[in-house]
């Protein structure tokens, strides 16, 4: 076999618009996974016993149902319900309630994490319970949940290439339209790995130097 990239230079420009549309994807989904792991794990450890059961029901549901059902009942199921979204706001639409649902153990786990002490001190201080949580304790549990909470982005890059399956052309479903074009699935799908692994590469190296930035003052104090 004769490997040539030059086959593929005439379609780079369209592989690129598949990457840029992954990117896109993603990152409106990052946004709607921490609103919604925020409110879950907000009713996780809230003082309601029908909140808490709510919340663990929709954890449980999501991480243990294969995205692509998730996927496809959103976009093939909810028609049937005469509830019509296109493909694109299908996908973030989905990325987001399933990456929600990894997020909020994150962003609990951060809550519970935080010093007792810091919130006795603020409630000496005279700050209702609705102050404290939103000025003090989400905060915290949001920047110290930043380095997992890239996990869970970098997970949802690999998983949009599953979008492709509803005619979503990200960087998978283009890369696939090329090798039909042009019959050289080897050298597209070299491309394609160089690529995924140059976005999660990206991401993680963002990923620790946001938490470095955010965290600065607790390394400073450690040291």
């Amino acid at each position: 076999m004769h490997f040539d990239l030059s086959t593929l230079l005439p379609h780079l420009g369209f592989l690129a618009r598949g990457a840029e549309l992954t990117a896109a994807a993603c990152a409106l989904s990052l946004v709607g996974s921490v609103v919604m792991g925020a409110l879950v794990a907000i009713a996780r450890t809230s003082a309601s016993a029908l909140l808490r059961r709510i919340a663990f029901v929709y954890v449980d549901l999501f991480r243990n149902v294969p995205f692509i059902v998730q996927l496809f009942f959103f976009y093939y199921g909810l028609p049937e319900l005469g509830i019509y979204i296109d493909a694109f706001t299908t996908g973030v639409v989905a990325l987001s309630i399933a990456g929600g649902a990894y997020a909020s153990d994150i962003i609990r786990a951060g809550i519970l994490a935080i010093d007792q002490g810091i919130i006795d001190a603020a409630e000496v201080s005279g700050l209702s319970r609705r102050k404290i949580f939103t000025r003090i304790v989400l905060p915290i549990a949001l920047r110290t949940s930043v380095r997992p909470l890239g996990s869970v982005l970098i997970n949802m890059i690999l998983t949009s290439s599953i979008l492709s399956t509803i005619t979503l052309n990200e960087l998978t479903g283009s890369a696939q339209i090329v090798v039909s074009q042009t019959y050289r699935p080897f050298e597209v799908y070299v491309v394609l790995l160089c690529a995924y692994a140059a976005l999660t590469y990206l991401v993680s190296l963002g990923v620790t130097l946001l938490h470095r930035n955010l965290n600065r003052d607790m390394m400073e104090a450690v040291d």
